[in-house]
């Protein structure tokens, strides 16, 4: 284990400036996230954290070394990509150690390793195996086996879930969780998925643009996001965000409001029409155009409505969030009168 500094980092392809000037710590022991949409930077910080990419200026630093020109394999770190990257004519018990064969690591500890990683990803049945003969799931614990046994300092993930049917997401989601428990192994982990990124760490970098948004918990980004851009990734549906007389009143530029801190009322609130509904069993998700703007609402049960059924709703004004012209927080609201 070990933990992660990365100090004024900064990455240019020519012209291009992906990371501006990036500082961030990765705890020991954490599992961090980095999150963010398409281009955002957060596979080239891995890739530089990995030693795949040069940084232009900055320092990484991983167990209190500087790694900054050091080949990955000095790093102590591993790394599972998007693609599983198995030798099909090989089991599954020779690509968890092919890496130990290279490095002539004795047969002996390479049996011990082996069987270890096994036992840790339920793989024992699947040793003698070639990849043809598993599923995605069983080759991507193939391929994060194949991690574990290099005893890194800090394991990274690119997007390792991507090529999964949402069931298979769920499962290897747990699996991950319960490996990092097990372990208690630092790990960077990096994803476009919200979920994965709420339900796996415990360290969340938001970032947009090559630059961090908001560092936090999940519970932190998403109870008390410090920008319009971390207030509508995080969260799905998204929160609703309205601008005009409503947020004026209230010295901001926006407010916004979760689509479940919304509540149907028989009186006062505000006037909105249903524009379509999703019933998902356990909630219904309302699409509404009201007075003040469109608006999302979630409710708990299977709740019946009609395009075009008038309602009535209102917010709770303990879970207001108010931001000014720039999109950053700004405090949260009065209670309504």
């Amino acid at each position: 284990m070990a933990e992660v500094q990365l100090s004024a980092l900064n990455k240019t392809f020519g012209a291009v400036e992906i990371i501006p000037q990036l500082t961030l710590t990765i705890p020991d022991g954490s599992f961090t996230v980095l999150v963010g949409p398409s281009g955002c930077g957060k596979s080239t910080l891995l890739r530089m954290i990995a030693g795949l990419e040069t940084p232009t200026r900055g320092s990484i630093h991983i167990g209190g070394r500087d790694v900054t020109g050091s080949e990955p394999s000095q790093r102590g770190i591993s790394m599972v990509f998007q693609s599983y990257a198995l030798f099909p004519h090989m089991t599954v018990r020779q690509n968890i150690d092919f890496g130990l064969r290279l490095a002539k690591v004795p047969a002996l500890e390479r049996d011990a390793r082996v069987a270890k990683a096994a036992d840790i990803l339920h793989l024992q049945p699947l040793l003698d195996r070639k990849p043809a003969a598993l599923s995605g799931g069983q080759r991507q614990r193939v391929a994060i086996g194949r991690s574990i046994v290099r005893n890194p300092e800090v394991f990274l993930f690119d997007e390792p879930l991507s090529n999964l049917d949402a069931a298979l997401r769920t499962q290897m989601r747990v699996e991950l969780a319960e490996l990092h428990e097990r372990l208690a192994a630092t790990m960077v982990y990096v994803t476009h998925d919200q979920v994965e990124a709420m339900t796996l760490a415990d360290q969340i970098v938001v970032m947009n643009a090559g630059r961090i948004e908001q560092v936090g918990s999940p519970e932190e980004l998403y109870q008390h996001p410090q920008t319009i851009f971390v207030a509508t990734f995080i969260g799905s549906p998204k929160m609703n965000l309205l601008t005009g007389l409503i947020a004026e009143e209230r010295g901001a530029t926006t407010y916004g409001i979760r689509p479940e801190h919304l509540s149907l009322t028989e009186e006062g609130g505000w006037a909105a029409q249903v524009k379509f509904t999703e019933y998902l069993g356990n909630e219904t998700i309302l699409y509404l155009t009201s007075e003040l703007g469109d608006l999302t609402m979630r409710i708990n049960g299977n709740r019946r409505f009609g395009a075009g059924d008038a309602v009535r709703i209102v917010p709770d004004s303990v879970h207001e969030h108010l931001f000014d012209n720039e999109g950053r927080r700004i405090g949260l609201g009065r209670r309504l009168r």
